[in-house]
């Protein structure tokens, strides 16, 4: 995924807010927290491209395993279900789950590690095949970018229909 993971994260964002129409939690906390889950993982590219220098796929740093997002979500439902720090736990919860939101939309082309550091076997729904230079070509012009296209869409139409309504 290039473009799709921030409105992913706010159609999360929306989703949730339509299930909990009574919280104390402000909204505008609640798409912060939507939102930075559903980039945080692709912070790796920092590291990636200004120390890696490209050598280990990105998707192999642990920002992008499944089993950590998962592990924090739980982590995070817990101390939401068990403790005073109910916003926190909350909150963290709702970027852990929009992470691995980010996982799986990564899955639909890009090799995801689902079960790293147990299993070192990526997974993809469909391969892109290098046809084009630069590299990112073959990702907008796949198929697949018509996906991220309706996502993106969707999220503006969203968007439109809640300022409209306010």
């Amino acid at each position: 995924m290039f473009i799709a993971h921030i409105p992913s994260g706010y159609i999360y964002a929306v989703s949730i807010l339509k299930k909990i129409k009574n919280t104390t939690i402000p909204a505008h906390l609640i798409f912060l927290s939507a939102v930075s889950g559903a980039i945080l993982p692709d912070l790796d590219l920092i590291y990636f491209y200004l120390i890696d220098h490209r050598q280990t796929h990105h998707h192999k740093y642990i920002t992008h395993w499944p089993l950590l997002w998962i592990s924090l979500a739980v982590i995070s439902y817990a101390l939401y279900a068990c403790s005073s720090q109910k916003k926190l736990g909350f909150l963290s919860f709702i970027a852990c789950t929009s992470c691995i939101l980010h996982m799986i939309l990564d899955t639909v082309v890009g090799d995801i590690w689902w079960f790293f550091p147990f299993i070192d076997q990526p997974f993809a729904l469909f391969t892109v095949t290098a046809l084009y230079k630069p590299w990112w070509l073959n990702f907008i012009l796949h198929w697949s970018f018509a996906l991220e296209l309706v996502i993106c869409s969707l999220a503006i139409c969203i968007y439109i229909k809640r300022t409209k309504n306010n």
